[in-house]
This record gives C-alpha cells, sequence and structure tokens, in this order.
C-alpha cells in the first residue's frame, strides 16, 4: 500500500490517494474516487512519508492506472464541456438570467454534467435545467459558488507574479479585513489590495498578529 500526490483536473491544489496495487509510475494517469464519483488524475510523486500527518477523508483511493481508452473518454468529454459552456452561456442571454457560468465538468462515468455558475442573488435556472437535460441527455447540476471560489477555479497570477495563493495552497478562505492592510501601512487604494476576484487579497492576512486574524478583530470585508 502506498501513497501518493495527486493533481486532479479542475482542482488546483494537489490530493492525495492510495493505492494497494503496483507501484504507480510518476506523471503517469490513474482514476481516483471523489465524493463526486470516478476521476482523472495524475501521479506526481510517492509521498509515503506524510500519511501520519494527514486526517483518512483527505486521502483518495486509487481504484486503478488508467488506459489509453481512458484518456481518449476524458478527451471526449472535454469537448462536451467545451460546447456545453456556449450553449448553457447562450441558453442565460436568452432566458435573461441574471448569472455567470465560469465552467462545466462532466464526471468521469458520464453520469452528470456540472455547471459551475457565479450570481448576487438566488437565480431561478429550472427551465434552465429543462433546455440542459432535453439537450444533453443527462442528469445536469447547478452549483453556485462566490467571486473567491471562482477565481480559485480558474487560477491565475497575483500582484506579485506567483500563482494565486487560493489556487496555490490555500485550503481555506479567512475573512479579510481592511484594518490588516492599515495595520501594513500598505496604500488603501482599491487597485493595490484587491485580488483577481475583487476582494481584498488573501496575502494581506500573512503576518498579522494572532489576535488579530479572527473574524473578531474587525468587521469583515463584505
Amino acid at each position: 500500500m502506498a501513497l501518493y500526490q495527486l493533481q486532479l483536473e479542475n482542482q488546483s491544489r494537489p490530493a492525495f490517494g492510495r493505492h494497494d496495487g503496483p507501484p504507480l509510475v510518476r506523471r503517469s494517469p490513474c482514476i481516483v474516487q471523489t465524493e463526486y464519483g470516478p476521476a482523472l488524475a495524475e501521479v506526481l510523486e510517492s509521498r509515503n512519508f506524510v500519511e501520519s500527518s494527514l486526517p483518512p477523508g483527505q486521502i483518495l483511493p486509487v481504484i486503478r492506472p488508467a488506459t489509453e481508452e481512458d484518456a481518449k473518454r476524458r478527451q471526449r468529454h472535454r469537448q462536451i464541456e467545451r460546447e456545453a459552456l456556449i450553449f448553457c452561456r447562450d441558453q442565460v442571454r436568452t432566458l435573461r438570467l441574471e448569472m455567470k457560468v465560469v465552467l462545466v465538468h462532466m464526471l468521469f462515468d458520464e453520469s452528470r454534467l456540472l455547471f459551475v455558475f457565479t450570481a448576487e442573488n438566488r437565480v431561478d435556472f429550472r427551465e434552465l435545467v429543462r433546455i440542459l437535460a432535453h439537450q444533453y441527455h443527462l442528469r445536469i447540476e447547478m452549483r453556485q459558488v462566490g467571486v473567491r471560489d471562482e477565481t480559485k477555479l480558474l487560477g491565475g497570477f497575483g500582484h506579485c507574479g506567483r500563482p494565486l495563493c487560493c489556487s496555490a495552497h490555500l485550503s481555506q478562505f479567512y475573512p479579510i479585513t481592511i484594518r490588516m492592510a492599515k495595520d501594513k501601512g500598505l496604500s488603501l487604494n482599491p487597485s493595490k489590495i484587491s485580488g483577481r476576484c475583487g476582494r481584498l487579497m488573501c496575502c494581506l492576512r500573512y503576518e498579522c498578529p494572532k489576535g488579530k486574524k479572527g473574524p473578531q478583530a474587525a468587521a469583515p470585508e463584505e
């Protein structure tokens, strides 16, 4: 039984998987079981030495190494996802829905087509779901996320020139306050202290005194 660090599609941070069979080759594809179903992943490297520090729920079972047929299947899924993204955005405009479709993902077992979107308010997308289900003959799942989650999914680079913290290493979002920028003596110009998501940069929290990091220290940014 070996532990590996894996890179899943549509996830910025690496995951960990356990495999009971023969050793997996570095940079080889494999199929893992996630909470949403089977998914294609890439083996980054062996990580047996960190197993004791990981909660059991964070280790994904590796079902098997991926085959060439699996790679072709995922390539076919990507084409469907690209077409579904364009089609869904067209339907959103036609129905005049106040929402932004961020990405589309087809589960590896082809049981569902997931549409991720952002919206300022609650959206009645029942008619949109009916249109999508009729178009693709699959179970349709709509998932609303915030603008910070959108940026984490899409990735990018910050003002520092490095990959965004949310997509590179942060496991969760923390409250960020304008007080954190003031305490560092930074300019309060929104363009200087806002990230790609339009919210205050996550790195403003770094190096803050421990007592000032919690939400009770000051009012949150939103």
